[in-house]
This record gives structure tokens, C-alpha cells and sequence, in this order.
């Protein structure tokens, strides 16, 4: 059965559906407006949590965008996008994985609602202000890993990059690409120029 991938343009999605494009897999798209659990009927039949990304493969459905990265590597590899217990980095690509949500998506979340999906009475600028310096503080980690390697882990691109891109990416729709560092800035201009990326934007 195909993969197929539940996606709304800008979100999370992002992470699995650039992972999908770069490992060339064949996948079903649905493409919702967002939020979908009101913009799409019955999508709360299919992931209750009313989020995205939703990727279903098989009787397996999952709704974590880097758990879903490091699924398709490691089920539909082999990739040279993935890593193994096996690698010496295996535990820092893993750390990346997890720090790109945890650490530095979501403080701009927390942005993202209090700027433009709450309505104006409710949009709080403290809110705002804190989480985006909380989001710039927690980017340092990339600055500093950036300085002298052009990705994460492994000396080559991996999932860790893409997941980390993405939260650069989001940065950058928000308007923070500005108060990138310089390694920063020419890290995710490498990423961003991966034709991969720029399908997976583009859908």
C-alpha cells in the first residue's frame, strides 16, 4: 500500500513530506486548509488529535513529524539520510531530532497563535515577546554546531537537518530569518536550496 500523507502548506508536514521527496518514495498527498479539523470533514476520524502531519502506512497511522522522519528511514531504508545504533553520532542525531520540536518549534508556536490564529482581543504580546526570545536563546545550539561542519551529525545531510530546517523554515515565515547568526543564516540557506525542500515547500 501506498504511503499516504495528510499535510497543510507551512505546517509540520513539512518534516515527513521533505523526508518522502528526498528518498524519492512513492505517496499519496492530501493537502487540507488549516486547521483541518474544521476545514476537512471526517479528519478527526482519522487522527483525533485534529493535528498535522497524519501519515498513514498500512494499519499504522502516526501524527509526531520527526518520529514519522526517523520511521521512514529506518522501515523504508536504507537511507543515507538516516543513521543506526551503529553510527557514531546516532545519539547526537537523535538529540537534534528531538531538540528541533521540543526546543525550538515549539516556543514559536506559542508565536504563531498569539500573532495570527487568535482572534485580535485575545492575542497577547507578553506572550509573544518571551516565547520569541525563548526561540532565539534555544538557537545558539545551531549557531555553535554550524560553526565548523555543514550539518548536524554524520558529516552529511540527514533527518536531523531536516527536521532542524524546518523549524529555521517556520522561523523564517514568521520573520525571525533576520536575527539569524551567520552560521545559522548559511545553514539554512544550504537547506533551503535542496531541491527536495523546495518541492516540499512548493505543495
Amino acid at each position: 500500500m501506498t504511503i499516504k500523507l495528510y499535510h497543510c502548506k507551512g505546517a509540520r508536514s513539512v518534516r515527513p513530506l521533505w523526508t518522502l521527496e528526498e528518498m524519492g518514495i512513492p505517496y499519496e498527498l492530501e493537502s487540507m486548509k488549516f486547521p483541518p479539523r474544521f476545514y476537512r470533514e471526517g479528519y478527526l476520524d482519522i487522527n483525533p488529535l485534529g493535528t498535522v502531519p497524519t501519515m498513514v502506512d498500512g494499519d499504522l497511522t502516526m501524527t509526531e513529524s520527526a518520529g514519522i522522519c526517523q520511521y521512514l528511514v529506518d522501515c523504508h531504508g536504507p537511507s543515507d539520510i538516516g543513521l543506526t545504533p551503529k553510527d557514531k553520532d546516532y545519539g547526537l542525531y537523535l538529540n537534534w531530532l528531538h531538540r528541533s520540536d521540543a526546543t525550538l518549534t515549539f516556543p514559536q508556536t506559542i508565536v504563531l497563535r498569539y500573532t495570527v490564529l487568535e482572534p485580535e482581543e485575545r492575542r497577547l504580546k507578553q506572550a509573544v515577546d518571551d516565547y520569541t526570545q525563548w526561540f532565539f536563546s534555544r538557537l545558539k545550539s545551531v549557531e555553535q554546531a554550524t560553526g565548523e561542519r555543514e550539518y548536524l551529525c554524520a558529516g552529511r545531510f540527514t533527518i536531523a537537518d531536516i527536521a532542524v530546517g524546518y523549524a529555521l523554515y517556520l522561523a523564517d515565515t514568521l520573520g525571525f530569518r533576520g536575527g539569524f547568526k551567520p552560521n545559522t543564516e548559511a545553514y539554512y540557506k544550504r537547506l533551503s536550496e535542496r531541491p527536495a525542500f523546495q518541492r516540499a515547500i512548493s505543495l
